[in-house]
Formats: C-alpha cells, structure tokens, sequence
C-alpha cells in the first residue's frame, strides 16, 4: 500500500506538515491540506479547539479531556471548505485519518488520501478500521515511506 511520492504529493504534505505545527497541541500535532483536481489548495486545517474555546492548560495537558474537546484536523479543514469537496485529495501528517475522520472524508466526496506510513502502537486499530472504510468506500489511500520531510 505504500508507494513511490510524487512532486506534488510531497509539496502538499510539506505544507500539511508546516500547517501541523499552528497547533497547540502539546504532544500531537496534526495537519490537512485539500485540493481539487487541478492542484488548487481547497481548503486547510489543524486539531484543536472549536473556534472561541479558550487554549487552556487543563485543557490542552488533559489528554481524557482534550480528546473530547479536540477537533482533529481533517474534520476541520472540511469543516472549513467553502466549495464541494468531490472527487478532491487530502493530505494528512503525520499519520493517516483515524476511522471517524475517514469517514467524514468518505461523506465529503473526497476521492483519494496522501499520509505517511506510521506503524504507532497506539493508533493501529484505528488506522486499520480507516483502510477498510476507505476500500470498501472506493477511497485511494496512498501511505508514503521514508520521504524523509
């Protein structure tokens, strides 16, 4: 399921990483970038917290807490969109869509994901659940190796 990145793959998930890194998340930071056919930037996002919740400490260093309150960043740059997001790519850094997120990536029409190959421990069951949601929904997944970003 790994493959060889392209130019273009490797810009877009260049610039989710650099989008990762606006989060506040102290130990997790995530990035998303989608864009359409032509390679027009649709739409970016990064986790965190709904727009006016306040970044604070108990929040952000409470994982039991934060993961109630975190929006990841998939959810946020569809959220974001401001056009159909049909038949567009998302890239993901720096793992792939957990099984929620892929979903929601399926039900926005989004053809095909760009992510890093993680084999994280933590986050394996999940990773598992989204590859079988993204087949059976007709979703390429592209997982990237060792592309060194």
């Amino acid at each position: 399921m790994t493959y060889d990145i392209e130019k273009w793959d490797k810009r877009f998930l260049e610039l989710a990483k650099h989008i990762a890194s606006w989060s506040k998340d102290p130990s997790t930071q995530t990035g998303a970038v989608i864009v359409d056919q032509k390679r027009r930037i649709v739409s970016v996002g990064y986790n965190g917290l709904a727009q006016g919740v306040n970044d604070l400490p108990e929040r952000l260093e409470n994982r039991e807490i934060k993961y109630k309150m975190f929006l990841h960043c998939e959810r946020n740059a569809i959220l974001f969109a401001s056009q159909s997001l049909e038949n567009c790519t998302i890239y993901v850094w720096p793992f792939m869509s957990c099984a929620a997120c892929a979903a929601m990536v399926i039900q926005a029409g989004i053809a095909r994901e760009v992510a890093p190959y993680s084999e994280n421990p933590r986050w394996i069951e999940e990773f598992e659940l989204a590859k079988q949601e993204f087949e059976e929904a007709g979703v390429e997944l592209h997982l990237t190796k060792g592309i060194g970003l």
